[in-house]
């Protein structure tokens, strides 16, 4: 029987073939003879208590000026589906959290669907960390300005971040004397309406941001460094930082350790840490990346061994 494996994603002509790690999982599902269908976000949609979606049947390739062709487009209800992945970028929005109640209805009624939409709904990428105290770095996170000052005059070189931020978006670094903490406090709690972080900083960012990809709990052996730009204190892809690989330390191996368990039991199975210096800084449950840049430098294919633990896991039963 031919899989059929519904990804529910953004557009394929919005991507960035050379670097999409989503479009590298459905070349490896259709190297297996899968079938392969694009979900959008708006094409999810209840009718009568049954979960549907409006999608395309693709074939998919690596060539970076033609990266896929549609062989069909048509709705179908999603049990129709072997399986389907969650692979949406983020702003995790409303409309987000939405598609996770979608998902997670037609999962209650025998969908498979990775990540569990509950789990990504419910873990926040920066706040889950924080589960993990004895890997993440010093910090606070309050809507009070007074609470964020305050963790500020004691550090003196902080690192203010929003929680629902993505690409190294709206990341401050603030250092002794800096006159501009005021209004970023302001601009990232909105006068007090919303809640943000704040960590010390870490001078190891010079060396890099590290992504670390975790395959049911279990490290990829190498992590994508991603140092920053001159000038620049982030090391986001994103950000115009560069990804540089490099295996993984003792202490990179004592944190997916703590983390692994977790991600397993809230059937969280292809995830993406970032690591600076000895510290946990955020867990990425929705759409990880850098998959690519480590196959290309290390010879490796990780999202053919992720739908290897798929099918070896949930379909070959």
């Amino acid at each position: 029987m031919t899989v059929k494996l519904g990804i529910v994603m953004d557009p394929l002509e919005s991507i960035k073939p050379r670097k999409d790690s989503t479009l590298a999982m459905m070349y490896a599902a259709q190297e297996r003879g899968w079938r392969v269908f694009e979900i959008q976000q708006q094409g999810l949609f209840v009718n009568n208590n049954e979960v549907l979606a409006r999608h395309r049947e693709v074939r998919v390739s690596l060539d970076e000026t033609a990266w896929f062709t549609t062989l069909n487009t048509t709705s179908t209800p999603l049990a129709d589906f072997d399986l389907v992945l969650l692979r949406k970028d983020p702003p995790f929005d409303m409309e987000y959290v939405y598609t996770t109640y979608l998902l997670e209805l037609a999962e209650k009624k025998g969908l498979l669907v990775l990540n569990r939409p509950s789990s990504v709904r419910d873990c926040n990428e920066k706040l889950y960390a924080l589960q993990f105290p004895d890997c993440c770095p010093p910090h606070a996170v309050s809507r009070d300005p007074q609470i964020l000052r305050d963790f500020y005059e004691e550090h003196q070189d902080v690192i203010f971040k929003p929680l629902d931020g993505m690409g190294g978006a709206s990341i401050f670094r603030v250092g002794p004397g800096d006159k501009n903490l005021g209004v970023i406090i302001e601009t990232l709690t909105g006068h007090g309406q919303r809640q943000a972080m704040v960590q010390r900083f870490i001078p190891e960012i010079e060396d890099g941001d590290t992504r670390i990809l975790l395959i049911n709990g279990r490290p990829v052996p190498y992590g994508l460094a991603r140092i920053p730009s001159k000038n620049e204190n982030r090391g986001n892809l994103a950000a115009g930082g560069e990804g540089v690989g490099r295996e993984l330390t003792d202490r990179d191996r004592f944190i997916c350790d703590q983390v692994g368990p977790s991600l397993t039991a809230k059937g969280l199975y292809f995830v993406g840490i970032d690591v600076i210096g000895d510290y946990l800084t955020e867990i990425n449950v929705t759409c990880p990346t850098c998959l690519r840049e480590l196959n290309r430098a290390y010879d490796l294919d990780i999202a053919g061994d992720y739908i290897n633990f798929i099918d070896q896991t949930f379909l070959s039963k």
